[in-house]
């Protein structure tokens, strides 16, 4: 976090002073991490889910994304859909573990990350990490990384998902 004097900043509950460009940039890094999530997820159940269709598909691993992130649904038919399908949506929470093995410390990661984010701005988003930690997807004994740190992590998986650009010099002389 930037501390550095006449930066923008914000005074958290905890009465520290926390840099407010920080949580815009964290948040779009746990929305990377929650595309990443649906793509993978989307793979995964391809199989279990084949005699879907593709639009109601897409919108069953959207349901799932969003619950594992506590975001509802914003509009009223896919409020309606993830009513309709709740049972193979929590289905689909408790397994979420063996499906996206791979993703599970970034997940935790940015689980833990939008709650900091939700602290930061007043919000308490504690349960959606308790959930989490019930389905089994929280890895509790990970050590909550540094923002930076997680940001960083999360652009390595966006450029090894094929969503982000690597960074490195650009220009003719660009080797």
């Amino acid at each position: 976090m930037n501390r550095n004097p006449g930066s923008q900043e914000q005074t958290g509950q905890g009465g520290e002073k926390l840099d407010n460009r920080v949580i815009p940039v964290m948040r779009e890094a746990v929305a990377t991490v929650q595309l990443i999530l649906f793509r993978e997820l989307k793979t995964a159940l391809a199989g279990k889910y084949a005699a879907w269709d593709g639009d109601e598909y897409a919108r069953l691993i959207g349901c799932i994304v969003n619950d594992v992130f506590g975001t509802p649904a914003t509009d009223k038919e896919a409020a309606r859909f993830a009513r309709c399908h709740m049972d193979i949506v929590e289905e689909e929470m408790r397994g979420l573990a063996a499906n996206v093995p791979d993703l599970l410390p970034c997940l935790t990661d940015a689980l833990r990350m939008q709650t900091f984010c939700d602290y930061e701005e007043g919000v308490n988003s504690l349960p959606t990490l308790m959930r989490a930690r019930a389905l089994g997807f929280l890895q509790e004994e990970r050590t909550m990384p540094m923002p930076s740190t997680f940001m960083l992590a999360v652009r390595r998986l966006g450029v090894e998902h094929g969503l982000l650009e690597e960074l490195g010099p650009k220009g003719p002389d660009a080797a």
